[in-house]
This record gives structure tokens, C-alpha cells and sequence, in this order.
């Protein structure tokens, strides 16, 4: 089962928009130091739409390595294209990763039938434990509870990200699935609301910079510290807001540049980000105590 605070790692990339290999395996090591229980190289955060073949499988290879074990490494290997999302999971399996991230189908617009045909088929084809992750605000297609639950059954598919922000979805998750269904929230504001409904964890976008903080109310709330996890959640808020100001990784890989683990850049079509952002960055950073 994966549990507890998770990270959707950014890819960090020099000036001139290569990826900085040392910077990320650097981030990684300081994410485990932090506390950070999974690392998610390759998915939205880590901007796997505009990376090479090549670089997204070096990405993942990096991660494996650096983590030696010590966390579970969750591979994105999800595309609209199915060939091309059994390729990702292959090579993620080969690379040593101890599951995969698989995003619905982008731009295609399958029936919920093509969804879990596209699912199927990938869990088939590679025996690698699978997360399939959910997000309608970027991919426009929304996975059924029903749908779900028919993939749910397959021995290779073990849980799902949801970045849907319901939180009656897992609740019926939950039922439709079974309790042992791992259910991770892909939307930091959620990530206590979430378990609270029968979730296990949050795969984050805010862990990114604020490691030990999100780790520590993942401790709390699973010790049944619930005022403390409450306390650190409300101390988040505002960084939640701000890393989300606009379109995301650019927000977070700003944040990440003040910390020294990145530059801020992000490779076209993300723009860099605006001056009022980027202040609205620096504030929260500050009022949360990562920056003086």
C-alpha cells in the first residue's frame, strides 16, 4: 500500500531548458532526507508532455537510482497514445521503479469502454503495479466510480491519484473498490479532507518545497495527532494558493529556484512567471518559514 506524503517531482532544467541531471538527483536525495515516503519522477509536475523519449526514461532511471530503494519510486508512463504508454511502463519496469503513474487519455476523449480498454491493455502487457491517475481538468475525461471498479480488479492495478478535488469520490472509491484500493489525492488542498474519507496519502505538488512540513502532517494525522496535522494544514494554505497562482509546474519550479534545488525555467508552451506570482511566491514562502 502507498501511504502518506508523496511528491510529484518538478524536472529541473538549466537556463538553456536542458534537464540539469545533478539538480535532480540532488532534489531526490533531499526529499527523502525531508521525510518525503514516494517519489513520482515524470508526471504533470515533472513536465512529461515536452520532455524526449529519451529524457522522460532518463528521468525515471535517475530516480531509481538515486532513491536505492529506500522510498517507493512511482514511474509516470501514462500518453493518449496506448503504444506509447506501454512503452513508458516497460521501460519503467526494466529501469527498476516499484509501480506506474498512468494519467487518462489527453486530447483523445475516450468513452469510458476506450478508458478501460486503454487501461486493460497496458496492465496486460507489463506486470507492474499501476496507479491510474484521474485529473479531468487536464485531460477532460473523467473516470466513473464504475469504471474504476472494473479495472480495480485486475491483479496489476492497484490504486488510483485523484485530482478530481470531489470528495465524495472517495467514499465511493472506497466502496466500489475495496478498503485495500490505494487512494492517493493529487490536490494538495484536500490531502487530510481526502484520508479523512478513506484516502492513504497525497501525491504533491507543494512537497516539492515543503517536504518535512507535508510529511509531518501525514505523521500526525496517521498518529492520530489530528490538531497538529490541522495546525501544519491551515500553515500550508497559502502556499497551496500561491504554487497554483498559474499554470502548474511554473509556480512551484519558481519556488524551487528560491530554495536553490532548480532554476525557474519551464520549456515552452509554459511561459515564465509573472512578476505578481512570483511575489505572491516569495509571501507565502515566507509566511510558511521556508524563506527569512
Amino acid at each position: 500500500m502507498f501511504k502518506g506524503s508523496m511528491v510529484a517531482l518538478i524536472t529541473p532544467m538549466r537556463a538553456d531548458g536542458s534537464v540539469d541531471e545533478k539538480a535532480f538527483v540532488e532534489l531526490v536525495q533531499w526529499q527523502i532526507a525531508e521525510g518525503t515516503e514516494g517519489l513520482i519522477p515524470v508526471g504533470t509536475t515533472g513536465e512529461s508532455p515536452t520532455l524526449s523519449h529519451e529524457e522522460h526514461k532518463r528521468v525515471v532511471e535517475l530516480c531509481v537510482e538515486a532513491a536505492a530503494g529506500r522510498v517507493p519510486v512511482i514511474a509516470g508512463t501514462g500518453s493518449n497514445s496506448t503504444s506509447e504508454a506501454i512503452d513508458f511502463t516497460r521501460h519503467a519496469k526494466k529501469a527498476g521503479a516499484d509501480a506506474c503513474l498512468v494519467v487518462t487519455p489527453y486530447y483523445n476523449k475516450p468513452t469510458q469502454e476506450g478508458l478501460f480498454l486503454h487501461f486493460k491493455a497496458i496492465a496486460d502487457a507489463v506486470d507492474l503495479p499501476m496507479v491510474m491517475y484521474n485529473i479531468p481538468g487536464r485531460s477532460v475525461i473523467d473516470m466513473s466510480v464504475e469504471t474504476m471498479a472494473r479495472l480495480a480488479k485486475h491483479p496489476n492495478i492497484i490504486g488510483v491519484k485523484d485530482a478530481t478535488a470531489n470528495l465524495v469520490r472517495p467514499l465511493h472509491t472506497r466502496r466500489a473498490c475495496g478498503a485495500d484500493f490505494a487512494q492517493l489525492s493529487g490536490e494538495d488542498h484536500t490531502a487530510i479532507s481526502f484520508m479523512a474519507a478513506g484516502g492513504h496519502g497525497c501525491i504533491s505538488v507543494t512537497a516539492n518545497v515543503a517536504p518535512r512540513l507535508c510529511a509531518e502532517m501525514h505523521k500526525a494525522w496517521r498518529a492520530g495527532r489530528v490538531d497538529e496535522a490541522m495546525e501544519i494544514q491551515d500553515r500550508l494554505v497559502p502556499l497551496h494558493d500561491a504554487l497554483f497562482a498559474e499554470t502548474s509546474p511554473g509556480p512551484v519550479k519558481y519556488a524551487a529556484s528560491l530554495l536553490t534545488k532548480s532554476t525557474d525555467h519551464c520549456r515552452l508552451p509554459l511561459a515564465p512567471v509573472g512578476e505578481a506570482s512570483r511575489a505572491r511566491v516569495r509571501d507565502a514562502m515566507v509566511s510558511v518559514g521556508l524563506l527569512n
